[in-house]
């Protein structure tokens, strides 16, 4: 990969992994629309490393919080703070699905036969339309604090939807807690934090595929790719919540449906 290309999916990766518009479907789009060659899996999970560090940094506070109730829960100590482990459990109860289903469908070859511009284009204007009419009809009274376990396993399963290309994982997540009455921040708080393991897990597995394949000149493309990608969803996470604080989801909306418009006509023409 040229050092082009790195610079602009890595900065694609950053901004687009946690606003609701389809991380991985961006990636895909990069090296179609300009003819490119497919960075691959290996540099998708790379950059999503750097992401994973942005998020973990930003939400350090509820992060140590949690880290710290688990060892509270697993060295049998009375005192940890009980919502914080309600927090911790719901996370990792958010994830079993993803984590169950994705690796299926990664193993039976799905996601591959999924990375087309005719999917991202559908799935761009559906689950857009459906975040539109979620974000403004239901409540939005419910905090992090209100979350019950079976909450998180239905944010979970809306999750595993996020396998497909276009759907955007962090779109599919803050529009399931969204339609569950959860405020637009904290639907995006707990959306970002449920990123957490998820990018792990699928970090690491990848990252054990680099290894065996011996191709260091990649890892070093993505290493690039990992610190460029950290920078830019720093600031895209701190300039979502600031949003969300005042305004809604109608602009990801927008977005979603002219480019899923626009890829629809491109491939159809």
């Amino acid at each position: 990969m040229t050092l082009l290309q790195i610079i602009v999916l890595a900065i694609v990766q950053g901004i687009t992994e946690f606003l609701p518009i389809s991380s991985s479907g961006h990636l895909i789009l990069v090296p179609r629309l300009t003819d490119w060659p497919d960075q691959g899996l290996l540099m998708d999970v790379g950059v999503h490393v750097g992401t994973l560090a942005a998020v973990t940094i930003y939400f350090r506070a509820d992060v140590a919080r949690m880290i710290a109730a688990f060892w509270h829960m697993v060295t049998l100590k009375k005192d940890a703070n009980q919502p914080d482990r309600r927090l911790m459990i719901a996370i990792i109860l958010s994830t079993i699905p993803v984590v169950l289903i994705g690796g299926l469908a990664s193993k039976m070859g799905w996601t591959d036969a999924w990375r087309t511009i005719e999917v991202i284009g559908w799935t761009s204007i559906i689950f857009g339309i459906l975040l539109y009419i979620l974000d403004h009809k239901c409540g939005a009274a419910r905090k992090i604090s209100d979350m019950r376990y079976g909450h998180a396993i239905l944010i979970g399963f809306a999750q595993v939807l996020a396998i497909i290309p276009g759907t955007s994982r962090s779109g599919i997540t803050m529009t399931a807690a969204r339609g569950l009455g959860f405020s637009r921040t904290e639907a995006a708080r707990f959306s970002m934090l449920m990123s957490i393991p998820t990018i792990l897990a699928a970090g690491v597995l990848e990252g054990i595929k680099l290894v065996e394949s011996g191709n260091m000149t990649l890892g070093l493309d993505i290493f690039l790719g990992a610190g460029l990608a950290f920078i830019t969803a720093l600031l895209a996470i701190a300039g979502l919540m600031k949003w969300l604080e005042k305004s809604s989801m109608t602009p990801f909306v927008i977005y979603r449906v002219l480019l899923g418009i626009g890829l629809l006509a491109l491939v159809y023409r």
